[in-house]
């Protein structure tokens, strides 16, 4: 089999080394320069900066089957969170899996301890559920009926007061939706991998995974040519031709792994496309301006501005030169503000959480403006998701949005884009 894969994102890059790896011969064609999809790294003046405040969790299925977690040498964030107020702060974490925290969590005056025994007790229930049936199967999830995660936060029990001052932020930071109107479906499955596993990035940047991706799939014998753009997928007798701006080249099967509006108009199949957009500010300070909360992230209890702080070199000091401290502060939109006003919004908000330092030092070193960082997932979406063999012909779809906006999703979704074109069922 002759496949050529559109796309070099996650799902793309997995897709192409699986294939390869049966005994097909893949073109793996990529847009830009390099490959990665949204998931990217740069360097700005000695500090490391992903795209957006990005992590990866380590309980994710499809990232212990795909990747080398050893290889991609990972650097943990701290379990749980810090909630900030302008008065003051408190940590909330699992005692369990970090015991340092029990005694300041059982403290905390934020969070009653019926919420936190009722967090004790739905992680023990979602331990003894298999992840993959946490999500309704695509197409027959039975509509809307799944609840918000604010409806099922209630019908568990936890206070108003554990919504607005833990939830409300946390999570608004996972979905990019503070009003917790996304599917209950994606709380489940990001609470489990949250208390299974650890948080975490490559000690050079998210952008490692997709540098890994690609070199395992160049060692499977993928051919990757990057700054191709393909512009049409189309039948060509019992194959496909894909159209470039340069050639036409033919094809026994293609893996259409693009983004979904290029997915939609290379295959005519309907993807969402209704975005959740961020806005995340890199900034530093000298690294002796240290904060307590040592590598566990900030969540803003009182407002949305910003949604949460993310201390990126206490967790990876490779991400901060000799001196200094990075952090990562999100918004949950693409702010009209200029980057002077966000920095005097994220600097106000850190000294009035940490009255005690001193911000002299603080420096905004750039800013990521994200239009559409994930698709909107709100309560039976997964019924409208497009099914991976949904274009017609030898033709798949590979992209997180055949299965939940995550890296769990891209990562699993070029295995099943994979498996189907070579007849395993996609599974």
């Amino acid at each position: 089999m002759h496949a050529i894969v559109a796309g070099g994102g996650l799902a793309g890059l997995v897709a192409a080394r699986h294939l390869a790896e049966a005994g097909a011969e893949v073109e793996l064609l990529e847009r830009r320069d390099r490959v990665g999809g949204r998931v990217r790294t740069r360097s700005v003046d000695g500090f490391t900066l992903d795209r957006g405040f990005q992590v990866h969790f380590t309980a994710y299925p499809a990232g212990k089957r795909e990747l080398d977690y050893d290889a991609l040498d990972l650097r943990s964030f701290a379990p749980g969170a810090t909630i900030a107020w302008p008065d003051h702060r408190s940590t909330l974490s699992d005692p369990l899996g970090d015991p340092r925290a029990a005694l300041p969590t059982l403290l905390n005056r934020d969070v009653r301890t019926a919420d936190k025994l009722r967090l004790l007790k739905l992680q023990r229930a979602l331990g003894r559920r298999d992840a993959p049936d946490i999500f309704p199967e695509r197409g027959v999830s039975g509509g809307h009926s799944e609840p918000t995660i604010r409806e099922y936060l209630a019908e568990q029990g936890f206070s108003t007061a554990f919504v607005e001052r833990f939830a409300e932020p946390f999570y608004g930071g996972i979905t990019l939706d503070r009003a917790l109107g996304t599917s209950s479906s994606v709380f489940e499955y990001t609470f489990k991998m949250l208390s299974e596993g650890k948080t975490v990035v490559p000690a050079e940047g998210m952008g490692a995974i997709p540098k890994q991706l690609r070199g395992r799939a160049v060692a499977a014998g993928v051919t990757v040519e990057t700054g191709v753009t393909v512009t049409d997928v189309r039948s060509a007798g019992d194959g496909v031709e894909v159209e470039t701006e340069g050639e036409d080249r033919a094809a026994d099967a293609v893996v259409v792994a693009t983004d979904p509006n290029a997915a939609t108009e290379l295959t005519g199949v309907e993807t969402p496309t209704k975005p959740k957009a961020c806005t995340t500010v890199h900034c530093s300070l000298p690294a002796h301006q240290s904060l307590d909360t040592g590598s566990r992230i900030v969540l803003n209890a009182a407002d949305d501005r910003p949604n949460t702080v993310a201390p990126m070199s206490a967790a990876a000091p490779e991400y901060a030169p000799d001196g200094k401290q990075l952090l990562s502060a999100t918004f949950l939109d693409v702010s009209d503000a200029d980057d002077e006003e966000l920095a005097t919004t994220v600097r106000g908000a850190l000294e009035s959480w940490f009255p005690e330092n001193h911000f002299g030092g603080f420096e905004v070193v750039d800013v990521d403006r994200i239009e559409f960082a994930q698709f909107a997932q709100p309560p039976g979406f997964r019924a409208e998701l497009p099914a991976v063999d949904a274009p017609e012909g030898p033709v798949v779809l590979a992209g997180d949005y055949t299965e939940w906006s995550s890296i769990q999703g891209a990562l699993s979704s070029g295995r099943r884009a994979a498996k189907t074109l070579l007849g395993d069922g996609g599974t």
